[in-house]
């Protein structure tokens, strides 16, 4: 329809996650590389009386379609800070895999929140735009950005990285996915009486920026990994065969 705004977001991959100590806020420190790939959920915003939502195509198990969705409570926030009523009907268009990692929930946010700036004519900035992602989620902030980009806090403090080309990943996609909560509980559980410190992500970015493949494949790490091998054991299967078959 005419008015209706199409806005597509990406999922992201983390090359380097170090997590530090849990804080007092809940969240834990991290330092993050972030990498927005060409993997997409896309956000209609059409005009609505009141804010409605619904998925395109099949309905998702474990797909929250109301104040439980991150893009829902984006739409909320947006309209609360514009002063504007809450009308629009969001469809989302899922293609990021849902729990896996890849930040689908702050992709369909950061969608949520572009479109019905655009619908609604508030016209915040984007310095506005992004505390309003900052306060959303820990990934919503690069999910508006894309790109590259060193994230530190609890991942929503973003500094650009410079570095071109082009890289190819390979998905695996398991057929479950796991709640982030419970991820991070298992990485607490299995640290319990340490002290972690946070990684520096600095080889990395050398790398990166030096478009070395091998060099980012030996040097990419995920604190994150171990957890949730624990809690799906038959991940650590893929990842074997994954290295089996020449994955750097």
């Amino acid at each position: 329809m005419k008015n209706d705004v199409l806005v597509r977001a990406p999922a992201k991959l983390n090359l380097h996650l170090s997590v530090g100590p849990r804080r007092a806020d809940g969240f834990h420190e991290l330092v993050t590389v972030y990498l927005a790939v060409s993997l997409y959920d896309e956000v209609t915003v059409r005009p609505a009386d009141g804010l409605s939502m619904s998925v395109a195509g099949d309905r998702l198990p474990g797909l929250p379609l109301g104040a439980d969705n991150l893009a829902w409570r984006a739409a909320e926030l947006l309209a609360a800070r514009a002063g504007a009523p809450a009308d629009a009907h969001l469809e989302l268009a899922k293609q990021i895999p849902i729990a896996a990692g890849l930040a689908g929930g702050s992709a369909d946010a950061a969608a949520a929140l572009v479109g019905c700036d655009r619908l609604w004519g508030t016209r915040l900035s984007r310095a506005d735009l992004l505390e309003l992602a900052e306060e959303l989620g820990s990934d919503v902030a690069f999910s508006l950005a894309g790109g590259l980009a060193l994230g530190t806090g609890r991942g929503e403090l973003l500094t650009s990285v410079l570095a071109t080309g082009d890289w190819h990943w390979v998905l695996a996609v398991a057929d479950g996915g796991l709640a982030t909560p419970a991820v991070y509980a298992e990485l607490d559980r299995q640290r319990a009486g340490q002290r972690p410190s946070l990684k520096p992500p600095d080889q990395l970015i050398n790398a990166l920026r030096a478009r070395d493949a091998r060099w980012v494949g030996r040097l990419a790490c995920n604190d994150l990994q171990e957890p949730a091998v624990a809690l799906r054991p038959g991940l650590r299967a893929t990842l074997r065969e994954g290295a089996d078959l020449g994955a750097l």
